[in-house]
């Protein structure tokens, strides 16, 4: 990107050409990002034992319940800039920027102040063996304690995109997400810090690649300069930015509380199908990439096409991504069905116990299976939950976050009873078509009040 460029206007072009070609680098950047645990999956798994293995996956559901709840409110902060950039209002953008990096400030500080806190609690309600939990307390109070740095990262890289600019935060990515690798080895192989080394080098990596950002708009993107004047307090400007990030915010950490349930579900199995779980998730994570990059995608072209009044272009961006999910949907089908299990191999050492090794690979072999039929529910979940949050309405993705709990958590109590560890399988896939099918349908409800109320003001000129 050119010295002194102000972003990528998504209000004028082709909007497949937008959307395919915004989401290729913010794609390549989730699998980075993704690459962070799983590099501590793969490394604690492979040079030290199962236990380490399960030790870090157990914590996966409590470093979403967190981790998801600040990245929900960066998005959503980041909504009200995309849509002043779309009305061209610079000097209103900058006033949301200030106005987003002071409520950054004060979440992150109470949030981890209570992450740390609750840690240990949180570890014995969802069922913890006691064989792993030290080493699972380890890994993700390191985890909390620096939040700092994701909310850092993910604020600045959500301002980016908001600005039509997704390819600069892929490349800092790439850069930490190799760093991360090489701190992995030193800590975990190197010194021998185990389960906690690896929680360090993440978060040194995800602070690295926030400076990165900084540094980077602080010199190339003039627009984004602030001053003074723009950090003066503005109670409305904050309550919109608190309107449209809570409920993206809640929704993440709702989705959260459901797995968090359906972890203590699997964690009565024992540590072995933790273990598997914690593999088979993984790559159930890797393969659902592009399902996060759509949305995201989505949520700042619906941002900046709705500050222009062109609802027409939503209309037609929505089809055109839904087309392109489904597509990608299939193929991560197809993937976890004919490879899912030998991927899941990269995250167990073979050396130990061949029989155990073998009825972990077949319990993340059912696992993946189940869920790969259900992968188009999931992508399209994503596309009509963050169009409704480009536009502003973020009641029903909340409702849907609050459906997606209720079904997971009834399943979680209700299914491992009746079918066993199949059961454990079913119930994040049918959390999915709930909440799709009503996100779906508020969609469609939701957009024809939109063009209404544009038609109107229209009319009155």
């Amino acid at each position: 990107m050119a010295a002194g460029q102000k972003g990528k206007d998504m209000t004028v072009g082709s909007p497949m050409k937008l959307i395919l070609f915004f989401s290729i680098p913010l794609l390549i950047g989730n699998i980075f990002q993704q690459l962070y645990n799983m590099v501590d999956t793969i490394i604690v798994g492979k040079c030290i034992d199962t236990d380490a293995l399960a030790a870090v996956g157990l914590t996966g559901p409590m470093s979403f319940l967190v981790i998801g709840f600040v990245t929900g409110l960066s998005s959503g902060f980041a909504v009200l800039v995309a849509q002043r950039f779309g009305a061209k209002d610079e000097d209103g953008m900058r006033h949301c920027v200030g106005i987003l990096v002071i409520l950054a400030a004060a979440v992150t500080v109470a949030v981890t102040v209570l992450a740390v806190a609750l840690a240990r609690p949180l570890l014995h309600a969802i069922n913890t063996p006691d064989e792993v939990f030290e080493q699972s307390y380890q890994y993700i109070v390191t985890i909390f304690a620096g939040i700092f740095t994701t909310v850092g990262y993910n604020i600045l890289a959500c301002i980016l995109r908001a600005l039509g600019d997704s390819r600069t935060p892929l490349y800092f990515l790439m850069v930490s997400s190799a760093l991360n690798i090489g701190l992995d080895l030193l800590f975990v192989v190197g010194i021998g810090l185990g389960v906690r080394g690896a929680a360090l080098a993440t978060v040194i990596s995800q602070g690295i690649s926030a400076l990165c950002c900084f540094l980077y708009i602080a010199k190339r993107f003039p627009v984004l300069r602030l001053s003074k004047k723009d950090f003066k307090w503005d109670g409305k400007i904050a309550a919109k930015h608190m309107g449209i990030g809570l409920p993206m915010a809640f929704q993440f950490s709702i989705t959260a509380i459901g797995v968090i349930v359906l972890q203590g579900a699997i964690n009565l199995f024992g540590k072995d199908k933790i273990a598997a779980y914690t593999a088979a998730s993984k790559v159930e994570q890797l393969l659902s990439q592009p399902a996060g990059t759509f949305g995201v995608t989505m949520a700042n072209f619906t941002g900046q096409n709705l500050g222009a009044g062109r609802v027409d272009r939503i209309r037609k961006g929505v089809r055109q991504a839904s087309i392109l999910t489904l597509c990608f949907a299939v193929a991560g089908m197809v993937v976890m069905m004919t490879c899912g299990q030998a991927l899941t191999r990269l995250f167990i050492e073979e050396t130990q116990d061949m029989e155990k090794v073998g009825d972990i690979l077949a319990a993340a072999g059912q696992y993946l299976h189940v869920v790969a039929a259900f992968f188009p529910f999931l992508f399209m979940i994503f596309i009509y939950r963050n169009v409704l949050q480009g536009v502003g309405r973020s009641f029903m993705p909340l409702m849907g976050g609050v459906v997606e709990l209720l079904v997971r958590c009834v399943g979680a109590v209700t299914l491992p009873g009746l079918l066993g560890f199949t059961g454990v399988c079913l119930a994040g896939p049918l959390a999915w078509v709930s909440a799709a099918v009503l996100l779906c349908v508020s969609y469609f409800v939701v957009i024809r009040q939109v063009e209404g109320e544009y038609t109107g003001k229209l009319s009155t000129l």
